[in-house]
């Protein structure tokens, strides 16, 4: 592939554009190769049990929920089941056996999905924020597709990843900024985050990374697949623009070691931080105990969040670091 082509994208230079990659404004790229091999070889990486099984049932959701009721599944990793509105949202669904280009090898999953396939609702809308493989599995989607016709809501040029393993997949496509109107009642907006994006070390940044807004008529939620924390800067410009959120969807996991990982996944007291500074009265905690990507401990994740939590005053049940098939269903008021 030559340098100054993107297999994925083609449009006009933007203040996240150059032409060829994508990137963070006033922010900072994924760190290099020789990096890469000094936190591969450096060791200090915990050791994760080979099974981490959920103290939950796989869940089995009703068909919809309506009302003003909103309530979130967890599947496992960054994959959750939102029911809203009558609507049925999956986010970054990843049902296979390792997060990996390669069926053989790669990061393999811990616990087992928190609903199984056969058991899922009618599926309306389904949310890819990137293209990394712990979040974008053409596998999934594929089964997805052939069984639900969901409506893929992704940013800027995943759809072409996305549309070599689904062919017909429907697709809408969000830029930064961007607004998909589904009905009077339902929209879904492209947010900045602070990320990056491969499939191979040849196509890096060539296709856009984002969080969603989706508003309802239960509230609006905030869902981020991955994310620095950037100084709190993508958090304070949701609120500004969103207002509140009855709930946020936050990775608060696969955070260590920092010098490596600080620019793409936040750790859970700058997930804390992000809480407060999007004005988000609860949380679904993500990303963290099903897919081993970083130093720290299974565990880890949960220890430093509860300290984070009690340091902010925050009570726990704000901030639910969810397991495969527990099941969410979020107060309609933000507590105080």
């Amino acid at each position: 592939m030559r340098k100054n082509v993107n297999p994925y994208y083609s449009g006009p230079v933007s203040d996240h554009f150059d032409g060829v990659r994508f990137f963070n404004p006033d922010g900072f790229p994924p760190r290099g190769l020789a990096d890469l091999f000094r936190w591969q070889l450096g060791g200090r990486r915990v050791q994760w049990p080979g099974r981490y099984d959920s103290p939950f049932r796989p869940a089995k959701p009703d068909t919809a929920v309506d009302g003003d009721r909103l309530r979130v599944t967890m599947v496992g990793h960054a994959t959750l089941l939102i029911q809203v509105a009558s609507l049925n949202i999956l986010t970054d669904p990843v049902w296979s056996r390792r997060a990996s280009p390669f069926a053989f090898a790669g990061p393999q999953r811990r616990n087992a999905p928190g609903i199984l396939m056969n058991d899922l609702p009618p599926i309306d809308i389904v949310l890819v924020t990137h293209n990394h493989y712990d979040h974008l599995d053409l596998e999934t989607l594929s089964a997805l597709h052939e069984e639900h016709e969901p409506h893929i809501v992704t940013p800027l040029g995943n759809d072409t990843i996305i549309r070599r393993g689904v062919p017909n997949a429907r697709i809408s496509v969000l830029d930064w900024g961007d607004r998909l109107d589904l009905d009077d009642d339902i929209v879904i907006h492209a947010e900045p985050c602070h990320h990056w994006s491969a499939r191979r070390t040849s196509d890096r940044r060539m296709a856009l990374w984002a969080a969603f807004v989706v508003e309802t008529p239960a509230g609006k939620i905030y869902h981020i697949g991955d994310t620095g924390f950037h100084g709190g800067t993508n958090y304070r410009a949701a609120r500004e623009k969103h207002g509140a959120f009855r709930l946020a969807n936050l990775p608060f996991g696969c955070y260590e070691p920092r010098w490596f990982m600080e620019g793409q996944h936040q750790n859970p007291e700058e997930a804390v931080m992000g809480m407060l500074a999007c004005g988000a009265g609860h949380v679904a905690g993500h990303h963290w105990g099903t897919f081993r990507l970083t130093n720290e401990g299974i565990e880890d994740p949960l220890r430093a969040l509860e300290a984070a939590l009690d340091k902010a005053g925050i009570e726990g049940a704000r901030f639910r670091a969810l397991r495969p098939g527990e099941v969410f269903d979020v107060p309609h008021a933000p507590a105080a």
